[in-house]
């Protein structure tokens, strides 16, 4: 007798049990794709915080291997069902306060288990409303929940679920694929709206909050004599006055960033900013004048965003926009045609994003969820910044800004450091399915020099250089550019050509991530090894290798350090 799929497995489970009876489920199959109606029979209002879709269990090994997408860019879960492993910093759960996770473990909207013979994927292919919520319980029960966020259904109203998708099959990247195909459909795509990877040079990571335009300057010129391939300067944070005042610069920047953006015009590349655009500090101008503008507590005050979550990295606390408020759509609308019109930037990294989807506050539009406020805010950044041009999303709530930028941070900031360069490495691989499907991937910036406090050994430098072009995504450039050796600048060189000729991700075989194969656009492959131990470790190679960076032949083995990568190129 066979065993029923994975598919008619969850068809069985039953609902959530917890409901009153006035509220009618009704589930919608399309194939693997489930929608879950859910009608107010009764007479009264009903308050609902989690709506369980499904609830039961799948007959899974609770020792089995799994991915989990994190709600915000800095989590994600790896490990095993009954065991999950945080492989970012700052989980969900416990540094973001997202979910309680009293005896379970929350993924959010991405839900990869291994089984015999193949993968099972499951999957919301929607975010327009509601947070789609997996919750693993050790002894291998699972719950499929929509985060309702005690929102309140009236009588005779009705909600319709994000859509649902369980897949299953031996190949992992083509279930991810197919998932990539649906979310397409629910929620359509800006890749195509981007006809170059981008490229360029950013200033965070030499300089941090200290830049000035002494310092863009310099790289500018930099950048013109050595490596002009770059397209874009971006400048970073720590142009503003005021985090929130993005309009007003800071003494650094005495002549304004509009003249210096029009020097890097001049200079025959393009300027971009980096806008931070819901968040405001206690003394800026927005939030001083503008205090109706944003998400209130139950005080009925301002919401320091420490109250309930994770507050921030300098210049807290912080306030967030509301953007379900009518004026801080307009606001947003106007800061960005600003910027595009009269400053002339169309290239914007948008950092923080997370805090305009956060939770535990009220909005001015008490039905809007946390997910319709940030899509509000962000739908008028959009207007804003007009036709061309290029969001950048990063610290972003993932599944919510689907179809609402043009390319997406998916690591933590890099740091110069080998368990750094490993860490965001593996983030990176987990999420390189998405590239140029979802957004353009932005597996953050390639430095090469150690700086005060951030040191790494060459073997270390390899590894990073190998994920990079394992990753597959943009390239921006993150040392001071007068500092790159003529070895470091030639690699840096080799990156820019992949990225222009939009070379895909890597190929994994399994969740290792030892070894990758990445097809070049115009034939031959690269091969990608990595180290992840501490120890040398030998590989083995089939004939015909050359390094990729010095183009020196290979024999049949490559031994590499603890901590080292490599890149070797096939005809």
């Amino acid at each position: 007798m066979s065993t029923p799929s994975l598919l008619a497995r969850l068809r069985q489970l039953p609902a959530d049990p917890a409901f009153p009876d006035t509220l009618l489920q009704t589930r919608q199959w399309e194939g693997p794709l489930c929608r879950v109606r859910l009608d107010n029979t009764g007479k009264q209002s009903e308050a609902v915080h989690h709506w369980r879709l499904f609830e039961g269990d799948l007959g899974l090994a609770p020792d089995a291997a799994i991915y989990g997408e994190g709600f915000q860019m800095l989590a994600q879960t790896g490990g095993r069902w009954n065991a999950p492993e945080h492989l970012g910093r700052c989980p969900d759960a416990s540094v973001y306060r997202i979910t309680a996770d009293h005896g379970y473990h929350t993924v959010h909207n991405l839900l990869l288990v291994a089984q015999e013979g193949g993968w099972l994927l499951l999957a919301f292919a929607s975010c327009q409303r509601f947070g789609g919520e997996f919750r693993l319980h050790p002894d291998g029960r699972l719950e499929i929940v929509m985060n309702t966020e005690g929102r309140t259904l009236a009588p005779g109203a009705h909600w319709q679920s994000e859509a649902l998708i369980c897949l299953e099959g031996p190949d992992r990247e083509a279930l991810l694929a197919t998932l990539a195909q649906h979310i397409a459909a629910e929620h359509g795509s800006l890749v195509g709206e981007v006809p170059t990877r981008p490229s360029g040079w950013c200033s965070w990571y030499h300089y941090y909050a200290n830049v000035s335009a002494a310092d863009i300057r310099e790289n500018l010129a930099v950048r013109a004599e050595r490596f002009p391939a770059l397209r874009y300067v971006q400048i970073d944070d720590g142009y503003q006055a005021r985090m929130g005042d993005w309009l007003t610069p800071s003494a650094k920047f005495e002549e304004g960033v509009a003249a210096l953006a029009g020097e890097i015009r001049a200079a025959g590349c393009e300027p971009a900013l980096w806008v931070a655009p819901f968040i405001a500090e206690p003394g800026s101008q927005v939030f001083q004048q503008h205090p109706d503008w944003f998400v209130k507590g139950e005080d009925g005050l301002p919401l320091p965003s420490e109250r309930v979550t994770y507050g921030g990295w300098r210049c807290t606390p912080w306030y967030v926009l509301d953007g379900t408020h009518p004026e801080v759509q307009t606001h947003l609308e106007q800061v960005f045609r600003t910027l595009r019109t009269q400053w002339g930037i169309h290239y914007f990294k948008l950092d923080a994003n997370f805090w305009g989807a956060i939770h535990g506050g009220r909005f001015h539009d008490p039905a809007a969820t946390r997910v319709e406020a940030y899509r509000r805010g962000m739908a008028a950044i959009l207007r804003g910044a007009g036709e061309g041009a290029f969001l950048l999303g990063c610290n972003a709530p993932l599944w919510p800004s689907l179809g609402l930028v043009h390319g997406m941070r998916v690591s933590d900031d890099v740091e110069r450091q080998g368990p750094r360069f490993r860490q965001i490495a593996r983030e990176a691989f987990c999420r390189a399915w998405q590239n140029d499907r979802l957004w353009a991937l932005d597996p953050d910036c390639v430095c090469l020099r150690d700086i005060p406090g951030q040191h790494a050994s060459r073997a270390e430098y390899d590894f990073h250089l190998a994920a990079l072009v394992a990753s597959g995504g943009m390239v921006l450039a993150g040392d001071r550019l007068q500092d790159l050796d003529e070895a470091q600048g030639a690699r840096l060189g080799k990156l820019l050509a992949l990225c222009a000729a939009r070379t895909p991700a890597a190929r994994f075989e399994g969740m290792t991530f030892e070894r990758g194969r990445v097809a070049l656009p115009g034939g031959g492959e690269l091969l990608c090894l990595f180290n992840w131990g501490e120890h040398a470790c030998e590989f083995p190679l089939a004939p015909g290798g050359t390094d990729f960076w010095d183009e020196t032949p290979l024999g049949s083995t490559l031994v590499l350090q603890g901590g080292q990568g490599a890149v070797i190129r096939y005809p």
